[in-house]
């Protein structure tokens, strides 16, 4: 729909189909190499039309062509189990996930996410939808983050393989989490405790908040 939009009526194109759009989000690689010194040993994003991983990944081989980084890190993307046409290997007709930024059957910049992986000796994996909100909560509570369930999907894989023994130790990794909370509060609104009504008294609000 926004493509067709976009060529027939005065819309611009913004998602990862736009080829600008993946030259501004290269600069965020640029600013991970300024922030730290050098570019991290692995860096883990969400994958959904693919944009994120391919850009990062051209980021950072321009820093290290032009001499601002000594190394490449390793690309690790997730994508969501019931929307993994990159880990499945196939177009999924039918994507199905919480994850709504990430709920793509045929991402647009597919092969480049297969080059980033590929030529970083990365992965690209996949996350249910329990790991997702587990990841999403996890980072809410222990960090005070506030993201959209999408944005948890690299968390959730970071997570899911340090169970499994296989995240490498000793290594500087970087998580990008790609979009705010405000995004997709459906979620966020059915993890919310109930609030509890009392009486507008100090002794019982003291109790309750566990002073008294």
């Amino acid at each position: 729909l926004a493509k067709e939009l976009s060529e027939n009526y005065p819309v611009a194109l913004v998602n990862s189909l736009n080829p600008y759009r993946i030259d501004g989000q290269k600069t965020g690689a640029f600013e991970v190499v300024d922030f730290l010194g050098d570019a991290p040993d692995m860096h883990v994003l969400p994958v959904g039309n693919a944009g994120n991983i391919t850009a990062y990944w051209r980021g950072y081989k321009e820093y290290r062509k032009d001499g601002l980084a000594r190394q490449l890190p390793q690309m690790w993307g997730f994508q969501a189990a019931g929307s993994a046409p990159i880990v499945k290997g196939k177009i999924v007709k039918n994507p199905d996930t919480i994850a709504t930024a990430i709920r793509i059957g045929n991402p647009a910049s597919w092969e480049q996410a297969i080059d980033a992986r590929d030529s970083s000796g990365g992965l690209i994996d996949s996350v249910t939808d329990k790991e997702i909100l587990s990841a999403y909560r996890l980072v809410a509570g222990k960090e005070g983050v506030f993201v959209e369930p999408s944005s948890a999907a690299g968390i959730a894989g970071l997570i899911k393989y340090k169970k499994a023994g296989k995240l490498p130790q000793g290594k500087r990794i970087v998580v990008t989490v790609t979009g705010h909370g405000l995004k997709d509060i459906s979620w966020a609104l059915e993890s919310a405790a109930k609030p509890k009504i009392i009486p507008v008294k100090a002794a019982i609000a003291a109790k309750a908040l566990g002073l008294a």
